[in-house]
């Protein structure tokens, strides 16, 4: 259904962005960072959130994701980690964004093989660019 190549096309079909932390005000914060609508050529998003990682990996392995948005200080699994699974385990993974809460753990993100990275305090026009320019070039997810 989502088509990152065609979004004029697309313009009606919402996003699914997966937001992962075991602390719901984390997600509250990416989630308002972000912004239903990131850019108009995205076109809309809507947020999965969700606290477990039993919980990412269904979502994930079900092929609804756009985009996963993984917080790197969630416990007991940290989001680098998880994304690292992902991205090794899941066959045409879609791209994933780690929230890390220290700038100097941007190579931790790189490590986990993460396609953004997002520091907190986050700004809402980094969230979202950096958010729509995944998306941009982002591999539809199957449905």
């Amino acid at each position: 259904m989502s088509n990152a190549g065609s979004n004029a096309g697309n313009a009606g079909a919402a996003r699914t962005v997966l937001v992962f932390s075991h602390r719901p005000k984390v997600r509250e914060s990416i989630t308002n960072a972000v912004g239903r609508r990131p850019a108009p050529d995205v076109g809309r998003v809507k947020f999965l959130e969700v606290g477990a990682v039993a919980e990412v990996l269904a979502a994930m392995d079900s092929g609804q994701v756009d985009l996963a948005i993984l917080d790197g200080e969630a416990q007991p699994t940290g989001g680098m980690g998880l994304c690292r699974q992902l991205k090794n385990e899941i066959s045409n993974c879609p791209p994933i964004v780690i929230a890390v809460q220290r700038r100097d753990d941007r190579w931790l993100a790189t490590w986990s093989q993460a396609d953004a990275v997002l520091v907190h305090p986050l700004d809402p026009l980094v969230a979202a660019e950096t958010v729509a320019d995944v998306l941009r070039g982002a591999v539809p997810a199957r449905r």
